[in-house]
């Protein structure tokens, strides 16, 4: 494509050519976006010594383009409605005018008004015009950008134009008489604003970080810078190039780099990018407009931070070809040996986190290797015990790599493996048994001193001459003895199967085997010895006790027998009774049930009731047979009609006579008497002590009571109180000295007290009357009794009552009293007995 057409119709050339002596023809389509008209023109370029001309166009739908004349009329004159001659005389058609666009330099000098065009109409030679515009830019903000002359058509442009604000204008022209009237259709103006290279390209950042893998080829992305020019793109003045200035720093070369001039994509271009030499470039880059023209264009500057980032390029390398350490024998989770290594790669990264592994030396897995995640170095670490005894060195091989693998067409480094020598210590070990728990079977009953076995213990220590000694650590029945030297066990005691220290047949004890190391060790063995059973227990007859009906007919016992040992040393057994006393077989027979029960029964039709005690042999079934006689205990008694034992039966066969049965209820009938009489003694003298109590009635005993009276309110000179005339008088000589609060003073008078009768132990049932009156005639005596007769203090309770006195009240009986029957009253009533008694006295 040789030539291009602009959206205001501008026909171009793209590239710089040579036009042939020939004409050059092509077609120009135009077309309306809204109304989908369509227009071709064709369009014919000759070689000119000025500039080409356009040719004529060909409209389809009917209207015409007038094409002017560069000559005549002038430039700036436009007549859109020429009056051409009709040759043949037919009337003319109206054309439209079409004005072509107008081409406004940006950024003017001026001066100002600047003329751009003159509009005419053919019809200005017949009537007076007047012309005029509207638009944006004309009576529409931004407002008289640009004006016309209503009479002479002159259009001018009032200031310097901005492309970047606005590119293009559009306006409509006017023409119309003087009265008004439209004398031609509004006409388009498009008046574009042409370019100037104003404005210097602006990068979006000032800085652009990037990274790029170390080692890369040429050719390897990095990263896009971008600046934007606010002037035109399809013009030089916003066609921007790139370029970089500088590159810091300018190692393995000043050239590292290159951009894209048109993009600004930044490629490396060279190889030998290392992290280990280089982590960071800065390159700067320069865009300037005009394509680039450093002579014409306008320039800025941007800076791109190249991050070199890191690969595994760089194996891990051992800081020695051998290591050594050491380590205790039996030591487990225990370092040894520490190994160093060295990476240039980026520190704590997978490209330089080390990772080891033995590859000879440790067949049985005693050793692994660690990383330190600070250092990186390799922690030799024991996680199976060693013996010193089986391997006294070892020689292991140990690999590092990284977590990461290398990258492509690297190879492991010699340096990568490295030889680690481990010295096994030797320690004192502690001696063991070989057989624990040993287990022994033996005979119950073998004499003390019997050889049992040899209990030895092994001392680990192969390199060390070290003696090993012998002790007991538990022997709960102290049966047995261990020679200190070898570990030769005897017995000290018999060995019992039945003892209480034997479990399960099973007697066990732990023995203790130290050497004379430094320092000295020890280590422990169970014997446990089975104990074989023999016949060495009698058996006991079962049950101790029984009874039995005197009549042989009713019941029978049945027996059995009892033995420590275990078959066969038991069952079944052979009862028999005894020869001696013949009155056993005569009173007694045993019949057999099984092996292990038989019957005790009698043999007489009646046997009197008592206790009997009948011995019986019982035999064993071991070899030889153990016998034992035991002795039943069986009580005989008479029985009822059931079988069982009558009360008066059961205390006859215990062995009691008829005379020491009676005898012991008669002791229980006195016994019963003797409570009787003590509880209805009891009931007298309760009944006594009440009817003593009401010569004083409770209610009036003073003795140390709370006395509360009665509100006597109502009607009396009591509606104001005075409550200081409830407290007791202070000044009261004769009365005591008394504790706060009390109300009265009731002295006991001090003087002789009569002697009470004293109560004897063991009361007789005749002596309980007199005991009694006694004591009653020692209290009516005795004046220290309550209620005392003395002086009783009560509060004042005030005067002035209307009720008046009760002193003038008289008795409503006549004639004298007799008053002497209080002298029958005791010793309390006799200053009444003085003071109303014995009126021929007074």
């Amino acid at each position: 494509v040789d030539f291009k057409v602009g959206a205001d119709g501008t026909v171009f050339a793209t590239r710089e050519l040579q036009v042939p002596s020939e004409q050059v023809a092509f077609t120009v389509t135009a077309w309306d976006s809204q109304t989908a008209e369509r227009w071709d023109a064709m369009v014919r370029l000759l070689v000119a010594q000025t500039s080409s001309l356009h040719s004529g166009h060909k409209p389809q739908k009917g209207k015409k383009i007038v094409a002017l004349d560069p000559s005549p009329p002038p430039k700036d004159t436009l007549l859109p409605w020429p009056r051409h001659p009709n040759a043949d005389g037919l009337r003319r058609r109206k054309r439209d005018w079409v004005i072509p666009p107008i081409n406004v330099p940006e950024n003017s000098r001026g001066p100002f008004p600047q003329q751009l065009v003159r509009i005419r109409s053919d019809k200005d030679n017949d009537i007076p015009i007047r012309y005029s515009i509207t638009g944006v830019g004309a009576d529409q903000p931004p407002m008289e950008v640009f004006s016309i002359d209503s009479m002479s058509g002159r259009m001018y442009v009032t200031r310097p134009m901005d492309r970047e604000e606005h590119a293009s204008y559009h306006l409509r022209a006017h023409a119309v008489d003087m009265n008004g009237n439209k004398v031609e259709n509004p006409i388009d103006l498009y008046i574009y604003v042409i370019d100037m290279n104003d404005n210097r390209p602006e990068f979006i950042n000032q800085v652009y970080n990037g990274s790029v893998d170390e080692g890369s080829k040429p050719g390897t992305y990095v990263m896009t810078v971008t600046a934007n020019d606010a002037d035109d793109s399809t013009t030089a003045n916003g066609m921007v190039r790139y370029r970089i200035v500088t590159q810091t720093p300018q190692s393995p070369s000043q050239n590292m780099f290159t951009i894209n001039s048109e993009t600004g994509d930044i490629v490396t271009v060279a190889a030998g990018l290392d992290r280990e030499k280089v982590q960071q470039y800065t390159v700067i880059v320069q865009a300037t407009d005009m394509e680039g023209n450093l002579n014409y264009g306008l320039s800025n500057t941007a800076t791109a931070i190249i991050t070199v980032t890191d690969v595994n390029d760089n194996p891990p390398e051992f800081t020695a070809s051998t290591f050594a350490g050491e380590v205790p024998e039996n030591r487990v989770e225990t370092v040894v040996a520490n190994l160093t290594v060295m990476d240039r790669d980026q520190p704590h990264s997978p490209n330089w986190n080390a990772v080891y592994r033995i590859i000879s030396g440790d067949p049985s897995g005693h050793f692994t290797v660690r990383t330190d995640p600070v250092t990186n170095e390799g922690m030799v670490t024991v996680v199976k015990a060693v013996d010193y005894e089986l391997n006294r060195a070892f020689m292991l091989t140990v690999m590092v790599s990284n977590q990461a693998p290398l990258a492509s067409g690297i190879q492991m480094s010699f340096q990568s493996t490295a030889g680690v020598t481990i010295s096994v210590m030797d320690i004192n070990e502690a001696p063991y048994f070989p057989s624990n728990h040993k287990l022994i079977r033996l005979e119950e009953g073998v004499p003390p001193g019997t050889v049992l076995t040899t209990f030895s213990a092994v001392d680990p220590d192969r390199f060390m001459q070290q003696a090993v000694r012998y002790s007991k650590l538990s022997d709960p029945a102290n049966w047995l003895h261990i020679n200190a030297t070898n570990g030769q066990i005897t017995t000290a005691a018999v060995l019992d199967r039945e003892s209480l220290y034997t479990k399960n047949n099973v007697y066990e004890a732990t023995f203790l085997a130290a050497d004379n190391g430094i320092p000295p060790a020890s280590g422990t063995g169970t014997l446990q010895i089975y104990l074989i059973d023999i016949n060495d227990n009698a058996p006991e007859l079962l049950p101790k006790e029984a009874q039995i009906c005197e009549k042989p007919n009713l019941n029978a016992i049945n027996i059995t027998a009892a033995d420590a040992d275990i078959d066969p040393n038991i069952g079944p057994y052979v009862f028999e009774l005894p020869f001696v006393p013949a009155a056993v077989r005569k009173n007694w027979t045993i019949t057999r049930l099984n092996g292990d029960y038989a019957q005790l029964s009698l043999r007489i039709l009646y046997l009197e009731a008592g206790m009997y005690d009948v011995p019986i042999i019982v035999t064993d079934s071991g070899n030889p047979p153990l016998s034992n006689t035991s002795i039943i205990k069986v009580k005989v008694c008479p029985c009822d009609d059931n079988g069982d034992c009558t009360t008066i039966g059961a205390v006859a066969a215990a062995g009691l006579g008829t005379g020491a049965i009676v005898a012991i209820l008669i002791c229980i009938l006195i016994l019963l008497t003797m409570v009787l009489l003590f509880v209805m003694w009891m009931k007298r003298r309760e009944k006594e002590r009440h009817t003593k109590q009401l010569l004083i009635d409770p209610e009036d005993d003073v003795r140390d009571n709370i006395l509360k009276y009665d509100e006597e309110g109502g009607g009396e000179e009591d509606q104001d109180y005075d409550l200081s005339q409830l407290q007791q008088p202070e000044a009261m000589g004769h009365v005591p000295s008394k504790a706060p609060g009390v109300r009265r003073v009731d002295e006991r008078p001090v003087g002789a007290e009569p002697q009470y009768p004293v109560r004897p132990m063991v009361p007789h049932p005749g002596d309980i009357g007199d005991f009694i009156n006694e004591g009653l005639r020692a209290a009516d005596n005795d004046p220290t009794a309550p209620p005392y007769d003395s002086l009783l203090v009560f509060d004042y309770e005030g005067s002035g009552s209307t009720a008046g006195s009760v002193s003038s009240l008289n008795s409503s009986s006549s004639g004298d009293q007799d008053y002497d029957y209080l002298n029958d009253w005791g010793p309390r009533f006799k200053k009444l007995a003085d003071m109303y008694g014995g009126g021929e006295e007074d």
